[in-house]
């Protein structure tokens, strides 16, 4: 029988200090070092110290610090000593990413476990770091399991740092004492992470993309300021779970509040899943022996079945600039912790297979300094990281857009709506030249409105969400769909005569506005983008009187149920955020239901005969006498 040893003589024997463990790499070997916050910083100081001896030593690691030793020894040296490959950047500095670039593996980051256990990149050594053992001599990973692991299983020598500042985090994260080679024991304070600053533009489009985000809702997010302005603005909703990559300091806060609770997401219940923590001491501790929280592999965590198992699993994140046929590239992001491929289209494509899921991706219209859009006609300067079709939302701080079975022109119309508006003229005529746009589209004061989202709200009747929102240039569909399903009886009622037609530039005054001088919102049910709509309302201004008309039309199935009351408030709302003193109406004296929705407003109504039409008139001044 094989002789076996108890883990703690085993624990004893392997015992060594770092410059003996490191003396069992060789020149020309690839070593992997630990991840990210879980980085032996002890190991790696050591092994910078004896670069001398070391020639062409490759360095595998997912998180290179352009600051770090081995990434300056590698420059010093021009790669001769150190050779560094890596899955991620740690900055955001585009001067650091070029001056680097050499060493970035483009790679999705479910696919990195199963190049190292292949062996298609064999490990000589692994450093990583753990917490001390347990009573069966089982150490946890902790902080950083994603590649970890693999690289464990995989090398032909592991030497672990093991730390009691390291957390015991729970789930597929323990490597046993008699699975290591030799054992550095070295306390140190953990990596952390400084709070990243607030930013204007994150917070808007943070409150953008609540609205998207359900009650029982999975959700996933990256690194960086709009994902955690996003966290906060998610204070509000119930039951939410966590299936991600990385565990924040936003996140363990909206734990705290008992927003996450994990009761609801269809796999895992009750357990936040993620690959990772990345943040404060405080983070390190509130994952420390948590029941509730279980730390994974990359290839399960990543792995974009299961991700697509979640009920509702929405996944949030960052791009660098994205183009008019939804092209996203995702390099390099300032305010961004990490940069690289990663798992940004393994959970892009994960969102797409779970029920009721919505991948979003998020970035601010222009640089920081506000001279360049990250909406740009093609991707000539950038690498790909997610072909457009996998490409469902996208927001920034002027809206969202959902791209998920648009046409090209619809993809170009509905990214152009949401650039910044100093852009938008010219990102209008280059896609007018690469024959994305019709020659028929002509261009208008609507394509530099802003859209108001504070006028968004959701009703439900008899069970049903319903939308009612601003109108968005890729609207023009749906409301063709609205006109042609519509009772005779109520075309000729909206329009006051019968059409049987309803072509784009009939109808172009209600879906190209500006939001100020002419306004129109519509009532909506379905997912966001490939929406039924079931009313319109409209106003245009009047500049003589200072006031708007305004019209609208309800589906006959929907007529009945309030629809027309909430659409023609909003339409007041938004005319007296404007300045504008009151509201008409021309209809028929037969149509009573006008008459009474009129009446319902709490203006004083003044009715008049104007040839064949009857007059409705409110001012915002007067309000009605109960």
């Amino acid at each position: 029988m094989p002789k076996t040893t108890y883990w703690a003589d085993a624990y004893v024997h392997k015992a060594c200090s770092a410059a003996d463990a490191l003396q069992h790499i060789r020149p020309g070997q690839r070593v992997f070092i630990g991840s990210s916050c879980g980085e032996p910083q002890h190991l790696v100081n050591e092994l910078s110290k004896a670069s001398e001896r070391f020639t062409d030593l490759e360095i595998v690691r997912l998180l290179s610090i352009e600051s770090g030793p081995l990434t300056l020894i590698a420059n010093r040296s021009h790669s001769q000593q150190f050779n560094i490959r890596s899955f991620y950047l740690g900055s955001a500095s585009l001067t650091k990413i070029k001056k680097n670039r050499r060493f970035i593996t483009p790679i999705n980051l479910s696919q990195i476990p199963h190049l190292f256990k292949s062996r298609l990149m064999p490990l000589n050594a692994a450093l990583i770091q753990a917490s001390p053992p347990d009573d069966f001599g089982w150490m946890s990973l902790g902080v950083s399991v994603d590649i970890n692991m693999a690289a464990c299983e995989s090398a032909d020598i592991v030497i672990c740092q093991v730390n009691p500042n390291m957390p015991r985090v729970l789930g597929r994260s323990f490597i046993h004492v008699n699975d290591v080679d030799y054992i550095v024991e070295h306390e140190e304070e953990l990596l952390t992470i400084q709070p990243l600053p607030e930013m204007e533009t994150a917070n808007t489009i943070a409150r953008h993309i609540s609205r998207l985000i359900g009650d029982g809702s999975t959700i996933q997010t990256s690194l960086g300021v709009t994902n955690d302005a996003t966290m906060v603005c998610l204070s509000e909703k119930n039951d939410l779970g966590v299936h991600s990559q990385y565990l924040s300091e936003p996140m363990m806060r909206l734990f705290s509040m008992g927003v996450i609770t994990n009761k609801k997401k269809g796999f895992n219940n009750g357990k936040l899943v993620a690959g990772s923590a990345v943040g404060s001491t405080m983070l390190y501790e509130f994952i420390d022996d948590n029941p509730s929280i279980e730390f994974h592999p990359s290839d399960y965590i990543n792995n974009p079945t299961i991700i697509g198992r979640h009920n509702q699993m929405v996944t949030l994140n960052t791009g660098m600039a994205i183009d008019l046929t939804g092209q996203v590239a995702a390099d390099a992001l300032p305010l961004n912790n990490y940069t690289g491929i990663n798992g940004l289209l393994d959970f892009t494509r994960g969102a797409a297979m779970s029920p009721k899921g919505k991948s979003i991706l998020m970035l601010t219209s222009t640089t920081d300094n506000g001279k360049t859009s990250r909406i740009i006609p093609h991707m000539s300067d950038f690498a790909v990281v997610v072909p457009r079709g996998d490409v469902q939302f996208v927001a920034t701080e002027y809206g969202v857009v959902n791209l998920f079975g648009k046409t090209l022109q619809e993809r170009a119309m509905a990214l152009i709506s949401i650039a910044h508006p100093a852009f938008r003229e010219g990102l209008f005529l280059q896609a007018g030249e690469m024959g994305l746009i019709s020659q028929e589209r002509t261009l208008t004061e609507s394509l530099f409105g802003v859209y108001p989202v504070w006028l968004e709200e959701i009703r439900e009747y008899s069970g049903v969400r319903v939308t009612f929102r601003p109108v968005k240039p890729t609207d023009i569909r749906p409301i063709q769909e609205h006109f042609y399903t519509m009772d005779d009886k109520d075309v000729a009622t909206r329009f006051f005569q019968l059409r049987s037609t309803f072509y784009q530039e009939q109808l172009a005054d209600m879906y190209q506005v500006d939001y100020i001088k002419n306004m129109t919102v519509v009532a909506a049910t379905g997912e966001g983008g490939l929406e039924r709509v079931i009313a319109v309302g409209e106003y245009n201004l009047e500049p003589a009187q200072n006031r708007v008309e305004v019209a609208f039309s309800v589906s006959t199935d929907w007529q009945g149920k309030g629809i027309a009351h909430v659409i023609l408030t909003k339409l007041a709302q938004g005319a007296m955020s404007h300045g504008y003193s009151g509201m008409v109406a021309y209809t028929s004296h037969r149509n009573a239901a006008m008459i009474r929705l009129f009446k319902k407003l709490p203006y004083a109504i003044k009715t008049a005969l104007e040839e064949d039409f009857f007059v409705l008139s409110c001012e915002f001044c007067e309000k009605q006498v109960m």
